[in-house]
């Protein structure tokens, strides 16, 4: 066997009094068989593989690239052995998912156009520092692998993660750092011909301390802030993407030559165009000729009409070349939509550049729930439910992340029905999963602590109806529900989904940002820019776009018109609900108490017997933290308190006094009397000669025959010995006396 030869480049990223990262990639020793393959390492901490591996035979019948990304988390990475049942590594995190798609979008628009050889890159982590995120270094060597590859790939792509840290934009930061971080931004793109950075993707948000640093004095990550830090992380892209283009000089194979399917050929484009060209230029114009804007649906239905038409027209021209014909309708479709927003600066549906649909918002739609809201923007429409719990149910991770529970869960379901279709239901897909995290993130920094609010909150945005961007209207329909559950967020949130349109205009190149985009404008348009924020800052944002760069002040305005766009919406969502409401009667009473942390073991007791004692006597659900904190939920206020007072009584008791009266519990019977629980850990004697006021006075001869294990009875204390000893009496109720003495006394 031959010698590997392994071949390397390393560049060094400099965060100033923040340290520096080094990453590394290298090839030659792991995955020779695959078409490419790299092992990247940040800080010779973390290692991870990546595959590139193209399929031999095109899959000509798909009319899409069959590009697949994964990424498999290997427990041993951090030393740990999976929590499962079968101790393996199941399904695939949710942070693998969304590692998938950070490396998907940026990737796939760099293939060549009409590749349809099947592409699979697969990522594993091999070791990992637990202090550092994977996700951006995945990206660089994903694009590392496939640059290596042979195939017509126009990378490199390189991946960043910048945070905004003590007024400095710092590139990879740690997960340590990051708990100090106003804004956590990753940013991917190439670097053009001219030298440039063209930003492909952005994934950003604030953080759960924002909120805490920006009262404190600290930047608000406001729009020119994010715009900044878009800039900032150029740079950091440049060097990562020069690494790999020396790597590749050395170790990349030719590219090799695939079969290319066009998605149509000019015959057909002409002739589509000659038979229904004036017609779809028709259909998407709004020029005065119809009363109105038709709807999603009208729409739909007569571009169904006009495919028939077509296909009547020029179907036995073309036999067997269906699919070119409805490639070529679809690019006559974009460039009617396209051209009138250039032209005209109006929108298929009348509407104008920075125009939102109408909006319509209201709570409390489903009865019983915690908390409910239905979000309507134009034919978009999302429910948006809340459920609250005890801390104990919050999301238990078994993941390579330093995060280990997930107190405020956000899912988002999609179903068919939402576009008028049919289709699968059950497990989310990953668009699913990517959804319910962007809308997690746009809340998560205007959440009440756990000390101010000890509940886990579950989420769940359902799409009823989808006509662009539910991921933001689930964003708006979150916060309503979540207020109308009564949960205290520090300032109301809402999202917008911005987009772009450019072409070139009397001889010059126009770029035009659109608000509140439709399907079919985010389909056939350049950017799709999705921003939530509070009215002062932005919490979350995400952009994918297809053309090479975007200039500075396009962007700057298309984040003005974000802001311009949530501050309406905002009002709208006021007018539905102001604040935080009283909480469901349905839902959970939580309330907290603290006990000295060497107090914690009698609480529970031995094998757990105090605390469930408590639980079995209020009804009440009871869950400790190490620190000595104690959440206590119950469906009432009443059986709150009673679980309360008995933990206080253990932890931080009151010494009892003679005279006083509990309602007590017989946990056991002896020859000489019955044991009382007064409190849980808190016992007295019941003696035998006592028992006689419970008998009409006659002597006991057997405690069975007055009291039974388990049997609630009244008692005093009447005396406390040296040892802390309680002696009981039966408290016989002065009514039953007073009515015993006037029937003595008619007699």
């Amino acid at each position: 066997m031959t010698e590997p030869v392994i071949t390397a480049v390393e560049t060094v990223i400099d965060n100033g009094k923040f340290g520096k990262r080094t990453v590394k990639f290298e090839t030659g020793l792991l995955a020779r068989q695959a078409a490419g393959s790299v092992t990247a390492y940040l800080d010779d901490e973390t290692m991870l593989l990546s595959a590139t591996t193209a399929s031999k035979q095109p899959k000509d019948h798909f009319d899409f690239f069959p590009l697949t990304i994964d990424v498999e988390e290997r427990m041993y990475a951090v030393g740990q052995i999976p929590g499962s049942f079968f101790r393996s590594e199941g399904r695939p995190s949710e942070d693998a998912i969304l590692t998938c798609r950070l490396i998907d979008r940026p990737l796939r628009p760099t293939f060549k156009k009409g590749l349809r050889n099947e592409v699979q890159v697969v990522i594993t982590v091999l070791a990992l520092d637990p202090d550092q995120p994977y996700d951006v270094l995945a990206i660089n060597a994903a694009s590392m692998s496939t640059q290596l590859s042979g195939l017509p790939f126009s990378g490199p792509v390189g991946g960043v993660r910048v945070a905004l840290i003590e007024g400095q934009w710092v590139a990879f930061p740690t997960h340590s750092q990051l708990e100090n971080a106003v804004f956590d931004m990753v940013v991917a793109g190439r670097v053009t011909e001219t030298g440039d950075v063209a930003i492909m993707m952005v994934e950003a948000e604030a953080t759960e301390r924002t909120f805490e640093l920006v009262q404190s004095g600290t930047q608000a990550p406001t729009e020119p802030v994010v715009a900044g830090g878009l800039d900032a992380a150029k740079p950091f892209i440049k060097q990562l993407v020069e690494a790999q283009a020396e790597l590749a000089k050395q170790a990349a194979k030719p590219v090799q030559d695939f079969p290319i399917f066009l998605d149509y050929q000019d015959d057909v484009y002409a002739a589509v165009e000659a038979a229904v060209g004036k017609e779809v230029e028709d259909l998407y114009t709004v020029d005065g000729k119809r009363e109105r804007a038709l709807s999603k649906q009208e729409r739909d239905e007569e571009a169904d009409k006009l495919k028939v038409a077509l296909l009547e027209k020029v179907g036995e021209q073309f036999a067997g070349r269906e699919g070119e014909i409805g490639a070529a309708y679809r690019a006559l479709t974009k460039k009617a939509v396209r051209q009138q927003v250039l032209r005209d600066k109006v929108r298929i549906d009348g509407r104008g550049l920075a125009d939102i649909r109408p909006l319509h918002a209201e709570v409390e739609v489903i009865p019983r729930v915690h908390g409910s809201a239905l979000f309507e923007r134009g034919e978009t429409q999302i429910l948006g439910v809340t459920t609250l719990n005890m801390l104990k149910l919050e999301q238990q991770l078994d993941t390579l992340s330093p995060e280990k529970t997930r107190r405020y869960m956000h899912k988002y379901v999609f179903p068919p029905f939402s576009t008028g279709e049919t289709g699968r239901v059950g497990s989310p897909k990953r668009r699913e999963v990517g959804h319910g995290a962007l809308a997690r993130r746009a809340l998560l920094p205007v959440l009440p602590s756990r000390e101010e609010f000890p509940y886990a909150i579950r989420q769940l945005s359902e799409a009823m109806g989808s006509n662009g961007s539910t991921s933001m209207g689930s964003v708006c329909a979150s916060t309503l529900s979540l207020l109308q559950a009564g949960v205290p967020l520090k300032a109301p949130v809402a999202g917008i989904a911005m987009g772009l349109i450019s072409g070139e205009v009397d001889g010059k190149i126009e770029y035009v940002a659109l608000t509140d985009i439709l399907g079919a404008e985010d389909a056939f348009g350049d950017m799709d820019f999705k921003v939530a924020g509070t009215p002062e800052f932005v919490t979350a944002l995400q952009l994918d776009t297809k053309l090479d760069g975007i200039p500075a002040e396009v962007l700057a305005q298309a984040l003005n018109q974000a802001k311009d766009a949530r501050t309406t919406i905002l009002e709208v969502m006021s007018e539905a609900i102001a604040g935080p409401e009283e909480m469901s009667v349905h839902a959970p009473r939580i309330i907290t108490v603290k006990v000295p942390v060497d107090k914690i073991g009698e609480v529970i007791g031995p094998k757990g017997k105090v605390i469930n004692q408590i639980q079995d006597d209020t009804g009440a659900t009871l869950s400790i933290e190490d620190d000595g904190t104690v959440y206590i939920g119950a469906t009432n206020g009443e059986a709150a308190e009673a679980a309360r007072a008995a933990v206080n009584a253990i932890a931080n008791p009151t010494m009892p006094e003679v005279g006083e009266r509990y309602l007590g519990t017989v946990v056991k019977t002896t020859n000489f009397g019955a044991f009382v629980s007064l409190l849980p850990g808190k016992d007295g004697l019941l003696h035998i000669t006592k028992l006689r006021a419970l008998n009409d006075g006659k002597r006991v001869e057997s405690v069975e025959d007055v009291v039974e294990v388990g049997q609630k009875i009244q008692v005093e204390i009447v005396e406390i010995d040296d040892r802390g000893k309680l002696s009981l009496a039966p408290v016989v109720e002065e009514t039953a006396s007073a009515e015993s003495a006037e029937e003595s006394t008619e007699e």
